[in-house]
């Protein structure tokens, strides 16, 4: 008699598993990134190059056949404590493929060694690099996944506060976006969900945010923000997990933005978990949420996808 074949999610959801069963109280933050890394660690189909972009560390990642007028701007997830520009080299890839242009990876400062604000502080510094280079804003697009994807929420909103031109858009993966974790979903999802309860995520806002700032701040918690500032980003994209307690944080902002005006889209992928996206080999959903994701931004970054760009 045939095996069974594994599901592909439990069998991804056990590879994170191991990864955070190595790390305990003492585990020094240099190792669970390196650890973090490894988890990725898969040869692209795209070139990588290095760029300091006004003094902040980044990356071009750039797909074949993909345009270099226009720029996606990623921030990646970690809990802003792990991730880099290695464990999302393939999601950066797949992006720039799904996109039909090119990714500007942001390796921003993270805690313990820096603490809010200074992530969006790197942000705003890598939009005005691009300004001043002639990448203007129009020509632009933000993402991000994860605590990334709160970030580059909050990333637009400091861009309308400094008065800086708006991106076209924005793609986000399993947004984290209120630091409180008051949504619904942290007590209805809580049993779907085999990564993220919410205590693991306050202590996670404690770590960022440390005692001078508060979790209700629009730029940690962008679900929180004034509804004229939700109305005035750009188009958005949320994809999240059914699986995850942080739909609400999706869900919420979707219906707060449209409620003051703004276009803003959740879609919500049946029997998925957090970040799923990141696991293209593994899970047909990951590929087909990336090539709705990069269809979105070539829409509003006006490429015209073409049937040769694949995320796969």
């Amino acid at each position: 008699m045939s095996r069974p074949h594994p599901d592909p999610v439990e069998a991804v959801v056990a590879r994170v598993r191991a990864t955070y069963a190595r790390w305990g109280r003492d585990t020094p933050v240099a190792q669970m990134r390196t650890d973090w890394d490894a988890l990725f660690d898969t040869p692209v189909d795209a070139t990588v190059t290095p760029v300091d972009a006004g003094g902040v560390r980044c990356a071009w990642v750039q797909a074949p056949d993909t345009r270099s007028d226009r720029t996606v701007v990623y921030l990646h997830g970690g809990g802003f404590q792990v991730g880099s520009l290695a464990s999302h080299r393939e999601l950066m890839a797949a992006l720039s493929a799904a996109s039909g242009v090119r990714v500007l990876g942001v390796d921003y400062r993270m805690t313990p060694e820096h603490r809010y604000p200074a992530p969006v502080q790197d942000g705003l510094a890598v939009m005005r690099w691009l300004q001043a280079q002639g990448v203007t804003g129009p020509h632009t697009a933000v993402a991000g996944d994860s605590a990334g994807g709160g970030l580059a929420l909050a990333l637009l909103l400091a861009l309308q506060g400094a008065g800086q031109p708006r991106p076209a858009a924005a793609w986000v993966m399993s947004a984290w976006t209120d630091m409180t974790a008051s949504g619904s979903s942290y007590t209805t999802r809580a049993a779907l969900d085999p990564i993220h309860q919410r205590p693991m995520m306050l202590a996670l806002a404690r770590n960022y945010l440390g005692q001078a700032h508060n979790p209700r701040d629009p730029m940690a918690s962008p679900l929180l923000a004034a509804p004229d500032a939700l109305g005035a980003l750009p188009p958005l994209l949320l994809q999240v997990g059914e699986r995850e307690t942080l739909v609400s944080d999706s869900e919420d902002l979707a219906q707060r933005v449209g409620e003051a005006g703004g276009q803003a889209q959740c879609q919500i992928w049946p029997g998925m978990v957090h970040v799923f996206q990141q696991y293209p080999a593994d899970l047909p959903d990951a590929r087909l949420a990336l090539a709705a994701g990069g269809r979105f931004l070539a829409t509003h970054l006006g490429v015209a996808p073409t049937p040769t760009r694949s995320p796969t």
